[in-house]
């Protein structure tokens, strides 16, 4: 099985992104990170796949920022979670935040906190990008899978382009949600029982899921919380874990036929 790290041409650079192949394989799935970038975890979960007999493109959408890297991310994001839960949107609690960190701090909350959706944006876009350059290797069917940010990603990245399936792992619905309705392929949604922000939107995207008769798979976890599949995080839960594993095992292998 082949493993290395490549780049692919986006819109105004190459996107690094990690790369594992079987010998034979008709079906590549985008492996899209958490917000802790292109890590062992995400590293270890393609080649998981790989050993499942599917081609993984894993890219590192932080590519053009060398300041987001998963110290800098971690010391200044969970400053930012701690926040009580109203005060998330106060500016002048982010100016409080901001005042007692170091440049590359300061850098990391531009990118991840107030300028998010311009961030996201841009990842979207180095994605489809990744779709174009799996197309461009002969890969028959593509789909994407996401975790956390990654998941929102790879639901969103499905209504850009034709995917043949998405895995979303606890990530938030399509903006807007009635860009649903260009979802082409089956959607696994799974989710943690224990996550109260992400399972507030999912009575509007069952609705959509409805109104526009799109394929859905959905599982929640009692007891689980947000980010249970990352086995080197705080809230890993093994038994949600397990089952989640056999879930997108069985989605892959439908699409695969």
């Amino acid at each position: 099985m082949e493993e290395r790290e490549i780049f692919y041409d986006s819109y105004d650079t190459k996107i690094k992104a990690f790369f594992v192949k079987p010998d034979t394989a008709q079906l590549g799935v985008i492996v899209v990170h958490e917000i802790w970038g292109l890590n062992d975890n995400i590293r270890d979960i393609s080649k998981r796949l790989g050993n499942e007999g599917y081609i993984a493109l894993a890219p590192h959408l932080y590519t053009r920022e060398d300041v987001l890297t998963p110290e800098n991310i971690e010391k200044v994001m969970y400053k930012v979670w701690s926040l009580p839960p109203e005060r998330r949107t106060d500016p002048n609690a982010y100016k409080e935040l901001m005042s007692s960190l170091d440049e590359s701090g300061k850098r990391v909350v531009e990118l991840l906190v107030l300028n998010r959706q311009k961030m996201e944006e841009q990842m979207v876009k180095d994605l489809i990008k990744a779709y174009d350059y799996l197309n461009s290797q002969g890969v028959k069917k593509i789909v994407s899978m996401g975790f956390c940010m990654g998941g929102g990603l790879a639901f969103q990245l499905a209504t850009e382009v034709p995917l043949d399936g998405v895995i979303v792992f606890y990530g938030r619905n399509p903006q807007p949600i009635e860009a649903v309705q260009r979802i082409k392929g089956p959607i696994l949604g799974l989710y943690a029982g224990e996550d109260p922000p992400i399972l507030a939107g999912l009575p509007d995207l069952v609705s959509a899921v409805i109104k526009y008769k799109k394929d859905l798979e959905l599982k929640i976890y009692p007891g689980a919380y947000h980010a249970f599949f990352n086995d080197r995080g705080r809230t890993y839960n093994k038994d949600a874990s397990t089952d989640a594993w056999e879930r997108v095992k069985n989605f892959l292998r439908r699409i695969s036929k």
